[in-house]
């Protein structure tokens, strides 16, 4: 019998077919229904029949007809991938009806960017009316070669092609849509000597999602990121291979065809304004950022009484330290929990539980400074030359080089690491009996339970991987194209880093949040506080307790995708902002003990 393998989530599932002139709707709809079989909570599907979907191909990620028949578009054995619609567990998704976000080179933000990435909205341009190295003659250690005029067509073209000499695998569509858009608001600043008419082209490839194969490796951040730029600009001209939801992976004219589209003939000066900047470092920085932002409103911590931290006022630490109260202060929300401990005789605890305040807050105060660093640089001219109309003159410069976004991105991946490394010692503290007083590894009948011991090791793992990965790429430097460029950043090293850094941190910060949920398993029928409780509640919605062992990454997946969401900073945000508009400067402890408690109950009790 016929067989075929649906991607739905981050679940593979193998649905037969015994009849292959069903349609690939009977296809997608049977693949659903085994998908919420076996999901506590139906996966948050209400109704298989009421949700719609999109089915593409796995090689090349095609997009197939729902009312084709499966024997006419699919063989035996082939690999597909369902996505719901307005799902964010669905990769890559692309809403049927975007907004518009109009861009003028001055007021893009890293958040908008990352929603550009996510196919939230098309581009718009609000037209400048600015709308020269490279223009006569050539690039590099050629640069003063001069060009003849007949031949300064095949100048753009050969830089774009020579200069396409990346390696590695292909950028994800979310991020060649953000380098893409990126790439368009920096030439609507109208300083590259572009055309209106070239613009415009990009514009429209953006908005049907005709996205070039961009390789991620091959820059080194001066004179700026050439070789992604150069990949991103190559697909534009029709040479190469694109992408798009409805073509998949093909050659870079027929994509463009299949829109209606024009490949973009290069005017003088174009090939050199399309692949000169720093786009590759700072849309990978913007990910990064608002990335480390979310893991740090939802990381575990406990807080301490305020008037420690008004001796010591980093604004981040008292940032931190106001947050946690609010979500602890017992005369908001009593906890039974925290009431069956309130007379330990324990005076302090361990310093990845009282200081989280201060490791959080530089964190904090860290990832705020590389954000101010990144939305400049987004908003930034970095082409060379600069172009200024209204002086008539063409200027050489150095704003192409990344060290900017390098610095501040590996000052990102170094902080942010710090969370993951005190998280671990957390998931120590509470898989360890000799320091939660719970069962060994959260789990019963150990021995024959292995419960969260490999779990453990898993973000051990990650938090060794990350010390090497926070090594700063931006204190090397090779000289690259004859000794002209004879300092270049490392950019997009420290981009990448930085992004798989932060990605680490969110694993390890998902294992905490499911062993302190498992732990207050333990600890029933006692309450904890009523946001800490709600936030417990949503991480049953999509892992049920660990009675006995069983497959374990799904559970760590389902729960970093909560914090990738948002979610559990959505769930517990109104509370804390709440008190934070009712309550004025404390100047009493709000425990004896300033919230220094038991540590079965400080790990149990307290994993936002």
């Amino acid at each position: 019998m016929p067989r075929f393998t649906v991607h739905i989530r981050d679940e593979w599932l193998a649905v037969p077919c015994q009849d292959t002139s069903k349609s690939i709707l009977w296809l997608g709809t049977e693949a659903l229904k085994r998908y919420i079989k076996n999901k506590p909570d139906n996966g948050g599907i209400t109704s298989v029949s009421d949700t719609r979907f999109v089915v593409r191909r796995c090689q090349g990620l095609g997009l197939l007809d729902v009312d084709d028949a499966i024997e006419e578009v699919l063989e035996d054995n082939d690999f597909i991938e369902l996505a719901i619609e307005g799902d964010t567990m669905s990769p890559d998704f692309i809403p049927c009806e975007p907004g518009f976000l109009a861009l003028d080179g001055n007021n893009l933000t890293s958040a908008d960017l990352v929603n550009l990435g996510k196919g939230l909205y098309k581009i718009k341009v609000t037209i400048n009316k600015h709308i020269v190295y490279g223009i006569t003659t050539g690039f590099g250690k050629f640069a003063r070669t001069v060009i003849p005029v007949s031949k300064l067509k095949e100048l753009q073209l050969n830089l774009v092609r020579s200069h396409s000499a990346g390696v590695g695998n292909p950028l994800s569509p979310e991020r060649t849509r953000m380098l893409l858009a990126l790439r368009i608001n920096v030439l609507a600043k109208g300083y590259s000597g572009i055309s209106l008419e070239t613009l415009h082209a990009m514009i429209q490839a953006f908005n049907a999602s005709c996205l070039s194969f961009v390789p991620e490796k091959g820059t080194v951040g001066a004179s700026g990121d050439l070789a992604p730029l150069s990949h991103l600009a190559l697909g534009l001209i029709g040479e190469g291979k694109m992408w798009s939801p409805k073509s998949g992976w093909a050659d870079a004219k027929y994509v463009l065809e299949a829109h209606g589209l024009k490949p973009i003939v290069l005017k003088p000066k174009e090939g050199l304004a399309l692949i000169n900047g720093t786009q590759m470092i700072t849309s990978l920085g913007a990910e990064a950022v608002e990335r480390a932002l979310a893991i740090a409103q939802q990381g575990t911590t406990m807080a301490f009484d305020s008037d420690i931290h008004a001796l010591r006022p980093h604004a981040g630490q008292v940032e931190v330290a106001l947050r946690f109260r609010s979500l602890l202060d017992s005369d908001h929300h009593p906890s039974q929990i925290a009431d069956s401990h309130r007379f330990c005789e324990r005076v302090q605890d361990a310093y990845t539980l009282r200081c989280c305040p201060q490791v959080h807050g530089i964190a904090v105060d860290t990832i705020k400074f590389v954000q101010n660093i990144i939305n400049t640089e987004i908003n930034s001219a970095t082409d060379n030359p600069m172009v200024f109309a209204e002086r008539g003159e063409t200027i050489s410069g150095g704003n192409f080089h990344g060290e900017y976004p390098a610095k501040a991105l590996d000052f990102l991946a170094i902080a942010v690491h710090e969370l993951a490394s005190i998280s671990e010692r957390r998931i120590e503290r509470l898989v360890n009996p000799a320091l939660s007083e719970l069962p060994a590894f959260l789990v019963n009948e150990g021995g024959l339970n292995s419960g969260f011991m490999i779990a453990h090791c898993t973000a051990a793992s990650l938090v060794s991987e990350n010390k090497v990965l926070c090594h700063p790429s931006s204190v090397d430097s090779l000289s690259t194209s004859a000794a002209t460029e004879d300092h270049v950043s490392m950019g997009g090293w420290a981009a990448r880093k930085a992004l798989r850094v932060i990605e680490h941190v969110e694993q390890v910060i998902a294992i905490e949040l499911l062993a302190a949920c498992q732990g207050i398993e333990f600890l029933r029928p006692l309450r904890t506080t009523t946001p800490l409780e709600k936030v417990y509640d949503l991480v049953r919605s999509v892992v049920k307790p660990w009675i006995k062992d069983r497959f374990m990454s799904p559970d760590i997946e389902a729960v970093h995708r909560l914090l990738i969401d948002k979610r559990v900073w959505t769930v517990a945000k109104p509370y804390i902002d709440k008190y934070q508009t009712e309550h004025i400067p404390e100047t009493r402890p709000l425990s004896p003990t300033g919230f220094s408690l038991d540590a079965n109950v400080n790990t149990n009790d307290s994993f936002i």
